[in-house]
């Protein structure tokens, strides 16, 4: 029964993906969410309760894990690369963009995430800043300690500049296309590297 009702929680979260990627979250009824998944409104009441918490759930479904993953390779950096900045940026580049290349269907959750940040919905900023907001800030605390002189409004800033460009580069969206006979893997790990680069830069700025 157990796994029964994780497949259709599955389907549920799956379909939602697909249409607040496409629609948006205000564009996008539970009826569609329903008819894509193929369940009826009492399954989408059962596991979630209400609209705003299905949205929450499709960001929890990727970001606990990737925000997991993003800790625990920047403290690695930290324990092994004391005061270097590229390790600390590549904590936080790398997992986002391996998310981004798994064969896990998150493509669309990568058009989710350029959504949240043009829709203005303030319940799900309210609840990714209450979950997440811990892992720039620590980001932000092990920068900060390498770039002494920078003030806290501009290493934010400088964060937030990072942030985008990596959502950008997450969305392959860019002028740089994955070379005729490259992997995807060795594509994302030069731009990771490119980004890591750049970034770095600009924080000694």
């Amino acid at each position: 029964m157990a796994t029964a009702q994780f497949s259709t929680k599955d389907k549920i979260l799956g379909a939602a993906e697909e249409l607040f990627a496409t629609h948006g979250f205000a564009g996008t009824s539970l009826r569609q969410v329903t008819s894509r998944a193929d369940v009826n409104i009492a399954a989408v009441n059962y596991h979630f309760g209400s609209k705003e918490n299905l949205v929450n759930e499709v960001f929890r479904r990727r970001m606990d894990q990737m925000s997991a993953q993003r800790l625990a390779q920047l403290r690695r950096a930290l324990a092994e690369q004391p005061g270097e900045i590229e390790p600390i940026i590549a904590a936080f580049v790398e997992p986002a963009l391996d998310m981004a290349g798994a064969r896990s269907g998150s493509g669309a959750f990568v058009r989710v995430i350029a959504r949240a940040y043009v829709e203005k919905n303030d319940a799900l900023r309210k609840f990714l800043s209450d979950q997440y907001g811990h892992v720039p800030r620590e980001f932000a605390s092990a920068l900060s300690a390498c770039l002494p002189a920078l003030g806290k409004a501009e290493l934010y800033g400088r964060l937030d500049f990072l942030a985008g460009a990596l959502t950008y580069a997450m969305a392959d969206f860019g002028l740089i296309k994955r070379p005729a006979g490259t992997t995807e893997h060795a594509h994302r790990s030069r731009i990771a590297g490119e980004l890591i680069r750049f970034a770095a830069a600009g924080f000694r700025a």
